[in-house]
């Protein structure tokens, strides 16, 4: 999640930071949002975006969201990886994406997988990660 949070001898490699949990937070707002993907908003071909922290990019994605009247009411993701194991920085994790998304830790929730050993995960060729977001008009009353 953003940069070195999480040690391992092997790296991912992407335009931006290649965090992939959160792109595919991002993925899942515009997608909610009706507004495409991230490498619409964040194409590849931009230098702008070489290498550029994650966190800050779904920052944007926030003020989009906001743009357009919606806040997070909850997130729900997974991260399927074989290696490394996350379970000692998933609360790090939501509450760093909370903060972003100005919500509370709670309405976060960050799970983490792997295939037992097997396809492109399991061998440690990549990672995968999945997300659904439940949007909220902004000025709603929570409901009791």
């Amino acid at each position: 999640m953003g940069r070195g949070i999480h040690p391992h001898e092997k790296g991912l490699l992407g335009h931006s930071d290649a965090d992939v949990l959160v792109h595919a937070i991002m993925d899942s707002i515009l997608g909610a949002l009706g507004k495409g993907d991230i490498g619409g908003m964040f194409p590849d071909t931009e230098d702008a975006f070489s290498g550029i922290d994650s966190l800050i990019l779904l920052s944007r994605v926030y003020d989009a969201m906001v743009s357009d009247g919606y806040l997070v009411g909850n997130l729900d993701t997974t991260i399927v990886a074989q290696k490394p194991k996350l379970a000692p920085y998933i609360e790090s994790m939501e509450r760093k994406i909370a903060a972003v998304l100005r919500t509370e830790p709670s309405n976060v929730n960050v799970k983490a997988t792997t295939e037992e050993e097997l396809g492109l995960t399991g061998r440690q060729e990549g990672i995968r990660a999945y997300s659904v977001v439940l949007l909220k008009k902004s000025g709603e009353e929570e409901k009791a």
